[in-house]
């Protein structure tokens, strides 16, 4: 091959490659910013100020918390709320129900530890009685405080900020982040994960959760794993502590299945799982974009199932109202002075 030629040979390989590394990049780009742009977020910091329970010595300051997740030296609270959101046909069929709004289905408090080996879950029954502040609302008006108000309400006549400042004043513990995933994005999850393995102590048939499944071990898609995670009806007593019992070992399964998975290694596996959380999730401006997201997923990878303790806050029976609970104390307030 005469010189002349092998340099426009070689040009145009040299081209064609940068031209696939620019597409590839751009593809990548893009990835990273349809994800990010599926989040919605919500600027808890922002709309509840100063006044909140304070932060621990060894957190970071306001501004840093506010924009980035802490790095895995530090302990770290986050409110985890599963919401019925009845928005879009997918979460209607699953169970959202017809009517507008949404409220609080599940509401989880996740403790990570220092070193990210640890996490401790504590559940707030949705049946729980509680003081529900005044909080504030988007056009600059205010919810009135009510005693005694049901505490899903809480998210639904104020949102996530509401919920947040109800947790916080239930509790006494700052919660750095907030996440919520909605029926769809649930459901999502756990088959972009390939389903979730768990075992019933007892037969379920509960007709509001359309869940059949006999006593034993079973291998549940999104659509089953969530009608699990509802279930309450047709197990213990009928009330939401049942229905705890088995989100908890929903937990469990979900974090037994992702060890299994490398997600990191495996990039469009990663992608899908990512795209399912993403497209349902509502997350604090701490956490409102895959990178932060990301950065708080590689902190976790040396938290498994076995470092993970699942807990119900301590309740009873409210005397003037056996359908509600309220917090039994002080094992209540023992317990979120540990996480304190």
């Amino acid at each position: 091959m005469r010189t002349g030629r092998r340099a426009r040979v070689l040009k145009i390989t040299g081209l064609s490659l940068a031209g696939v590394l620019l597409l590839g990049a751009g593809a990548a780009g893009w990835a990273y910013w349809h994800l990010s742009d599926n989040i919605s977020s919500v600027d808890i910091n922002g709309a509840l100020g100063d006044d909140r329970p304070a932060r621990p010595l060894s957190a970071p300051s306001a501004g840093a918390s506010a924009t980035a997740v802490p790095l895995p030296t530090e302990s770290l609270n986050i409110l985890v709320l599963g919401s019925d959101s009845r928005t879009g046909e997918e979460n209607r069929e699953l169970g959202g129900g017809e009517d507008g709004g949404a409220r609080s289905d599940t509401a989880m408090v996740v403790h990570l530890d220092a070193g990210r080996t640890a996490a401790t879950v504590v559940s707030i029954p949705r049946d729980t009685l509680v003081d529900r502040p005044s909080c504030p609302l988007p056009d600059g008006e205010s919810t009135r405080p009510v005693s005694g108000a049901m505490f899903n309400s809480a998210y639904e006549v104020g949102g996530p900020v509401c919920a947040v400042k109800t947790v916080e004043a239930l509790t006494d513990v700052r919660m750095d982040h907030y996440i919520e995933i909605d029926f769809a994005g649930f459901a999502r999850l756990v088959d972009a994960l390939g389903g979730v393995t768990v075992t019933t102590r007892e037969d379920i048939d509960d007709e509001r959760s359309h869940l059949t499944l006999e006593a034993g071990t079973h291998h549940l898609d999104g659509t089953e794993a969530l009608a699990l995670a509802r279930t309450r009806y047709d197990i213990g007593d009928g009330s939401d502590l049942g229905r705890i019992e088995l989100q908890h070992q929903l937990v469990k399964a979900l974090l037994e299945q992702i060890g299994r998975q490398n997600l990191l290694t495996d990039p469009a596996g990663l992608y899908e799982v990512a795209d399912a959380v993403t497209g349902s999730l509502t997350a604090d401006t701490g956490l409102d974009s895959l990178g932060e997201l990301t950065r708080l997923g590689q902190s976790l990878r040396g938290l498994s199932s076995a470092g993970v303790t699942t807990l119900t806050m301590p309740v009873l029976p409210a005397p003037w109202d056996r359908n509600r609970v309220v917090a039994d104390e002080p094992e209540a307030g023992e317990l979120w002075a540990s996480l304190r």
